[in-house]
C-alpha cells in the first residue's frame, strides 16, 4: 500500500500511523472528527478541539477551511454523503464560533464548498447546501468583503425555484430551498455597501420572477383545492407563502433609487405569462408591493404602471384593462397622501387613453395606417377598458384633497371638446362621432371625480371657468350628455347626502319620512347663488324644454330642484324657483315647442312634486292647501298629471291635454297671493320667469351692427342734458328703500324683455325691415354726432357775452380746445 492509499485510509478510519506524526496538527484535528462509520455523527469532542485550536490559532482558519474543502469535494465525488454532511455540520460551526479578521478566507473556502453542494443532481445535497448557506447569511461579520461575489448564488436558487422534479413532495423541498438561499443572498448583500449590489437588474431579473413563479402556482393549486379548511400544517409552509414573505422582506428594504428596478421585472413577468387578463394575480403582486414598500415610495409604483401602460397602448383591450384595474387597486392603498409630485400627469395619461381608445373603436384599429376593413378590435373590449379608465379617474380623485380635486375636474373639464370659439371640433360623420364619444366619457370622469365631492364654499367648488364650460354641453341635443351633466351639478350640490332621498320623483303627503339634512343656507351660498343663480335657472328651464328628454332626465331635474331647495335656498331663491317651475307648467300648457304626450305630463308632473316638497318646506299653510287641493283635483280627474302615473315602466297617458281645467293647474296669482302674506315679496312672484340670453345663445356670433347702433343712440338720448331735470330732494325712508328694490326688479325684468324682443326682431325679421331700421337710427346718430362736434368747436354766442350758471354766477365763454393755452408740462 502506498503512502498517499495509507493515508488516505488512516484519515477515513480517524487512525494515525506511522506517517500520522509528520501531518500538520489542523489536519490531524479535521481527520479526527470524523468517525468511523459515518452514522455515528460528527465526533463531538474532538471537534470541540478543533475549534479550540481554530480559535487560538486564527491563521490556520483558511487552511482548514481549505483542508475540509477538498475532503468535501472527494467524498461528494465519491458518493459519501454521510461525510458530506459531517463535513457541513464542522463547517457551519466553526462560522458560528470564529469571528476573526481572517474569517473571509475561510468563508471563500465554505462558500466553495456550498456551491460544489448545489451543483449537484442530489436534491439532499442541494438541500443540505442551502442549508448552510441561510446559517452562514444570518451571520454578521466583523470585517467587510470586498471581492465575495454571489452571482452563482442567485443563479443557482433562482433556478431552484423553478424545479420540475417528478416527485411533488421533492420539487417542493426544492423550491422551498431555492426560495431560502434567495432570502439569504437578500439579507447577507443588502445592508452591506461593500457587497455585491444585489438592486442591480441582472440579479433582480432572476430573484423577483422566481418568487412570482411560486406565486403563481399558488393561485393555481388554491383553484384547484376543494376547501381551504382542510389545508394543514405542513400546507401552511408553502413555497407560495415562503416566497411572498420574502418577497414583502426584498421590497420593504427597497430604497428609493431601487424601487424601479425591482418593479420592472414584476412587470415583464406579468406580460410574459399573460397574466394582465385575468388580474386576479396582478392585482394580488400589487397588493403585496404597495403595503410592503415604503409609503413614501407608492407614487413610484404608480408611476411605473402609468409608463406600462403607455408601452402597452397597442396592446389589446383585456390588458390594457388588467394594468388600468391594478392601477386603481394600487391607487386605493396609496392614498395616505397624494399619488405624487406630477397629480396632473397621472390623469393626463388616464384621458390620453381613452381617447386613444374612442379611436381605436371607431377606426377599427390600432394603427392608423390600416384600413378599416381590418376589423382587429372589439368594441365590447374597448367599451370595458374605458369603464375601467374612468373607474380608476374617480379612484385616484377620492384619494386626493378638495384643492387637488377642484384642480382635477378643471383639467378634464378643459379635455372635453365643446363646440365654442376656442375649442375646434372634428368635422365630418366620424368626427362628430369622435367628438361625442370623447364627450361622453369625459364627462362620465368628470362624474365620478364629483362623487363624494365635499367643499363648504360653492363659490370654490364651482368656479365660473368651470361652470361656464360644464353648463355648456347642458343644452345639447344628446339626452345622454344633457344627463350625465345634470348628474355632475347633482353631485356638486349634495352636501348633506339627500341625493337617494330624491331618486324617485313623487308627490309624498309626508316629507318628515325622509329625513332630510337641511342646514342653514350659509353666506357662500347665498353669494353663489346672487351670482350663478339666474344661470343654473335657465339651463334647467330650457332643458326642460328638450323633446329627447327620458324618465331619467326628469328624475335628476327635480332631484336637482330639491337639493337646491335644500341646500342653497334662502327666501329670494325659494321665490325664483317657484317662479321657474311655474314657468315649466306654462310651457307644458302652451306647448309651443310641439313636445310629445308624454314630454308634457312629466313636466306637469315634475312641477306638482316639486311645488309639494317646497310648500312642506316653506311651511305656509294656505300654499300647502293650495298645492295639495290641486294635487287632489289631479287624482280624481287627471292621474297622467301626476308622478306615480308618469314616471313608471308603462305611463298611463291622455290622447289631448288641451281642455285641462284650471281646477288641475297650480295657479301663479293664488300662489302669489298666499306667500306674499307671509312675508315673500309677492311682486316677484307674480312676475313671470323669463330666462336670460347669453353669449351661449348666439355662439360664435357677434351683434349685428343695426343692433348696436340702437344702443347706443338709446344711451345718448338717455343722457342727454336736454331732458334732464333736477328732481327735488327726497327723504329717504325704509319704506322708499323697499320700493326702489321692488321697482328695479321690476325694471329689471321689464329690460329683459325688451332686449329679448330686439334680438328676436334682427333674427327673424325680413333683411329689407332691418336695413331700414338700421339706416334711420345710423342717420339719428350722425346727426347726434354733428350737433356735439358743433357745440365743442363753435359754441353758440351769448347775447350778454356771459352764461349764467345754476347758481346765478356768471361764467365766460367756452374757448375752443385749439385755442386753449396748456402748460409745458402737459403738452407731449
Amino acid at each position: 500500500m502506498d503512502c498517499r492509499a495509507m493515508l488516505d485510509h488512516h484519515s477515513c478510519n480517524g487512525v494515525c500511523g506511522c506517517c500520522g506524526a509528520l501531518r500538520p496538527r489542523y489536519k490531524r484535528l479535521v481527520d479526527n472528527i470524523f468517525p468511523e462509520d459515518p452514522e455515528d455523527g460528527l465526533v463531538k469532542t474532538n471537534m470541540e478541539k478543533l475549534t479550540f485550536y481554530a480559535l487560538s490559532a486564527p491563521e490556520k482558519l483558511d487552511r482548514i477551511g481549505a483542508y475540509l474543502s477538498e475532503r468535501l469535494i472527494r467524498d461528494v465525488s465519491r458518493h459519501r454523503y454521510g461525510y458530506v454532511c459531517i463535513a457541513m455540520e464542522a463547517l457551519d460551526q466553526l462560522l458560528m464560533a470564529c469571528h476573526c479578521q481572517s474569517i473571509n478566507l475561510f468563508v471563500e473556502s465554505f462558500l466553495k464548498m456550498v456551491a460544489k453542494l448545489l451543483e449537484s443532481e442530489k436534491p439532499n445535497l442541494q438541500i443540505l447546501g442551502t442549508n448552510s448557506f441561510v446559517k452562514f447569511a444570518n451571520i454578521e461579520e466583523d470585517t467587510p468583503s470586498y471581492h465575495r461575489s454571489y452571482d452563482f448564488f442567485v443563479s443557482r436558487f433562482s433556478e431552484m425555484c423553478h424545479s420540475s422534479h417528478d416527485d411533488p413532495e421533492i420539487r417542493t423541498k426544492i423550491r422551498m430551498s431555492g426560495i431560502k438561499g434567495l432570502q439569504g443572498v437578500v439579507r447577507k448583500t443588502v445592508n452591506d455597501e461593500l457587497q455585491a449590489n444585489i438592486w442591480d437588474p441582472q440579479h433582480m431579473d432572476k430573484i423577483v420572477p422566481s418568487l412570482l413563479f411560486n406565486l403563481q402556482h399558488a393561485e393555481e393549486a388554491e383553484s384547484r383545492s376543494p376547501s381551504p379548511l382542510q389545508a394543514t400544517e405542513k400546507e401552511k409552509e408553502s413555497p407560495a407563502e415562503l416566497a411572498e414573505r420574502c418577497l414583502r422582506e426584498l421590497l420593504g428594504r427597497a430604497a428609493y433609487g431601487n424601487i424601479k428596478n425591482a418593479i420592472k421585472p414584476v412587470l415583464i413577468h406579468l406580460d410574459n405569462h399573460s397574466l394582465w387578463e385575468p388580474k386576479i394575480f396582478a392585482v394580488r403582486c400589487f397588493k403585496i408591493i404597495m403595503y410592503s414598500i415604503q409609503p413614501q415610495h407608492s407614487h413610484l409604483v404608480i408611476q411605473q404602471l402609468l409608463g406600462h401602460l403607455d408601452a402597452n397602448s397597442k396592446s389589446a383591450a383585456t390588458v390594457r384593462a388588467g394594468i388600468v384595474e391594478v392601477l386603481s387597486e394600487a391607487a386605493v392603498i396609496a392614498a395616505s397622501g397624494s399619488v405624487g409630485p406630477t397629480v396632473l400627469e397621472v390623469f393626463n395619461t388616464l384621458l390620453r387613453q381613452l381617447r386613444l381608445s374612442i379611436d381605436y373603436e371607431l377606426t377599427g384599429s390600432y394603427d392608423c395606417a390600416i384600413s378599416i376593413g381590418t376589423k382587429i378590435i372589439k368594441e365590447h373590449e374597448e367599451r370595458m377598458f374605458q369603464e375601467a379608465v374612468i373607474k380608476t379617474i374617480g379612484t385616484f380623485a377620492s384619494t386626493l384633497p378638495t384643492y387637488q380635486r377642484s384642480e382635477v375636474m378643471l383639467f378634464i373639464m378643459s379635455k372635453v371638446p365643446l363646440p365654442s370659439l376656442h375649442h375646434a371640433l372634428d368635422t365630418g360623420k366620424a368626427g362628430e362621432n369622435r367628438n361625442r364619444l370623447t364627450q361622453i366619457m369625459l364627462l362620465k370622469s368628470l362624474l365620478q371625480v364629483s362623487i363624494g365631492f365635499q367643499c363648504t364654499n360653492m363659490l370654490t367648488a364651482l368656479p365660473s371657468s368651470f361652470l361656464d364650460r360644464l353648463l355648456s354641453p347642458a343644452l345639447m341635443e344628446d339626452p345622454e350628455i344633457r344627463l350625465f351633466v345634470l348628474e355632475i351639478l347633482i353631485s356638486f350640490i349634495d352636501r348633506q347626502g339627500n341625493r337617494h332621498k330624491f331618486s324617485t320623483v313623487s308627490t309624498i303627503s309626508d316629507i318628515s319620512v325622509l329625513k332630510l339634512k337641511v342646514d342653514k343656507c350659509s353666506r357662500q351660498d347665498t353669494v353663489f347663488m346672487k351670482k350663478h343663480a339666474q344661470q343654473l335657472y335657465r339651463h334647467i328651464y330650457l332643458t326642460c324644454k328638450e323633446e329627447g328628454n327620458l324618465q331619467s332626465h326628469y328624475e335628476a331635474l327635480y332631484s336637482m330642484l330639491a337639493l337646491i331647495s335644500i341646500e342653497l335656498a334662502n327666501e329670494e331663491v325659494v321665490v325664483d324657483l317657484i317662479r321657474l317651475v311655474l314657468a315649466v307648467q306654462e310651457v307644458a300648457q302652451i306647448n309651443e315647442d310641439n313636445l310629445p304626450v308624454y314630454n308634457r305630463c312629466a313636466l306637469y308632473a315634475l312641477c306638482a312634486a316639486y311645488l309639494n316638497l317646497i310648500s312642506q318646506l316653506t311651511t305656509v299653510p294656505a300654499f300647502c292647501q293650495h298645492i295639495h287641493e290641486v294635487i287632489d283635483m289631479r287624482q280624481k280627474e287627471a292621474m297622467y298629471l301626476l308622478p306615480e302615473d308618469i314616471f313608471v315602466e308603462r305611463p298611463r297617458l291622455t290622447r289631448s291635454l288641451d281642455r285641462l281645467g284650471p281646477e288641475v293647474l297650480f295657479r301663479q296669482s293664488k300662489i302669489s297671493e298666499v306667500l306674499g302674506g307671509s312675508g315673500y315679496n309677492s311682486d316677484r312672484l307674480s312676475t313671470p320667469y323669463i330666462p336670460q340670453l347669453t353669449d351661449e345663445d348666439r355662439l360664435s356670433k357677434r351683434k349685428s351692427i343695426g343692433e348696436t347702433i340702437s344702443l347706443q343712440v338709446e344711451v345718448e338720448s338717455r343722457n342727454s342734458p336736454e331732458k334732464e331735470e333736477r328732481a327735488p330732494a327726497e327723504e329717504i325712508t325704509y319704506e322708499t328703500l323697499k320700493k326702489a328694490i321692488v321697482d328695479s326688479v321690476a325694471v329689471e325684468e321689464q329690460e329683459r324683455e325688451r332686449r329679448r324682443q330686439v334680438v328676436e326682431k334682427f333674427q327673424k325679421a325680413p333683411f329689407e325691415e332691418i336695413a331700414a331700421h338700421c339706416g334711420a337710427r345710423a342717420t339719428l346718430l350722425q346727426s347726434k354726432l354733428n350737433q356735439i362736434f358743433e357745440i365743442t368747436i363753435r359754441p353758440p354766442p351769448s347775447p350778454s357775452g356771459t352764461i349764467t350758471a345754476a347758481y346765478g354766477q356768471p361764467q365766460n365763454h367756452s374757448i375752443p380746445v385749439y385755442e386753449m393755452k396748456f402748460p409745458d408740462l402737459c403738452v407731449y
